[in-house]
């Protein structure tokens, strides 16, 4: 397929800047009205693609099974649509607050440090990009507090705007770790932290409620729409939890430069698929239940670990799997996913899990009827019937 299939005109106002909130009014000790926002996670709209069928669900049903015009389906429905027995993969990576802003020696210009992976330990090496990259060179110092006490020293160049640091500061790893984490924020995307900035609660909002492994520099965003109390309901209905972890990095946000999808790299990103994580999944799969995949991600890392057989294997490596129309899906038979922006390969990906059509026919409507995209956005589930 080509990149300009996947344009489409998506308005500023309708990227969701936060996750689904509702505002409540309280007095405060002053007896003064004050709005708190109250982040519902799970209360996100949920639009419903039927692959076979080719029919698209946005709204609530009444007693007789008639669609309620104006009552959209909300994030929690999803549980009307699976079983006992069946399962659900989650990526259980974790975000660390990744954006830092540091200021030059000598300059004081302000540099935006975005860390991308710990290189060496014992080193402190870091591989990171700087924005406004021309202004750092080799041997460039910069200093992140105002002690002065955690500094970086760079050390090499290794992209355009990548570059590796070397922190000057002498304690134990998990105290420096604990200093640098201190330093930074949430790693929004950028068309996110452009238009506000990155509050405390980011750090908690823009966290799947299950991660677990430390790793990633971007949430796994569909997995942002569940809540406890959500995944509790899930356990008692007797639905099945697996876990993967793929450390998402930023390859996703970048600019692809080429017609000709045939011709595009992905970075690559770090998964780990474990025993039992396998045993659950093709347990399920033998037992002839569905097997749904939370998110871009997940589909990804069980593409990349799915046998000839259909079955989930072992593994733990290194993916840069790019999926586009037309792809032939040897694991889940349905997926979760949000609604993303144009020409990103995740529209791509998802386009080619539930059919370029079906898909683009859902964005259309989702932009006609004020669902709300980006990491913070309103959620898709493609069923296969």
């Amino acid at each position: 397929m080509k990149l300009s299939q996947f344009k489409f005109k998506l308005p500023e106002e309708r990227v969701a800047l936060y996750p689904h909130y509702i505002e409540r009014t309280f007095k405060n000790e002053a007896g003064e009205d004050e709005v708190f926002r109250i982040t519902r996670r799970d209360e996100c709209r949920l639009m419903v693609l039927h692959r076979q069928s080719q029919t698209i669900e946005m709204f609530k049903k009444d007693a007789d099974g008639n669609p309620i015009e104006g009552e959209y389906l909300d994030f929690r429905n999803i549980l009307d649509y699976f079983d006992e027995g069946d399962t659900f993969i989650f990526n259980d990576t974790m975000v660390f607050p990744a954006r830092l802003y540091g200021t030059k020696e000598k300059t004081d210009a302000k540099i935006e440090v975005f860390l991308l992976r710990e290189l060496n330990e014992e080193m402190r090496l870091w591989d990171v990009l700087v924005e406004p990259a021309r202004k750092i060179r080799i041997g460039n110092k910069l200093f992140f507090d105002d002690s002065g006490t955690m500094v970086a020293e760079v050390i090499d160049n290794t992209t355009s705007r990548g570059r590796t640091l070397r922190f000057l500061y002498d304690c134990p790893h998990d105290e420096f770790k604990r200093e640098l984490y201190a330093l930074g924020e949430a790693p929004l995307p950028h068309y996110v932290v452009d238009r506000r900035p990155a509050t405390p609660e980011d750090q908690d909002e823009f966290q799947c409620i299950y991660a677990k492994h430390e790793g990633a520099v971007t949430a796994p965003a569909s997995g942002l729409h569940f809540s406890r109390e959500l995944m509790k309901r899930m356990e008692i209905r007797g639905i099945n939890f697996a876990y993967i972890t793929l450390h998402c990095a930023l390859g996703n946000f970048h600019d692809i430069e080429v017609e000709d999808l045939t011709k595009h790299k992905m970075d690559s990103e770090q998964m780990f698929v474990s025993a039992e994580a396998c045993r659950i999944v093709n347990e399920t799969k033998l037992n002839e239940h569905h097997i749904c995949a939370v998110g871009t991600s997940v589909i990804k890392a069980t593409e990349t670990a799915v046998g000839t057989d259909g079955m989930l294997k072992e593994y733990e490596g290194w993916t840069n799997k790019f999926i586009f129309p037309p792809y032939d899906f040897g694991l889940a038979d349905s997926m979760i996913a949000n609604f993303y922006h144009p020409l990103s390969t995740l529209l791509m990906e998802t386009a080619a899990f539930g059919g370029y059509d079906l898909v683009m026919e859902a964005y259309d409507k989702a932009l006609k009827n004020g669902y709300m995209f980006g990491c913070y956005g309103d959620a898709m589930l493609i069923v296969n019937d």
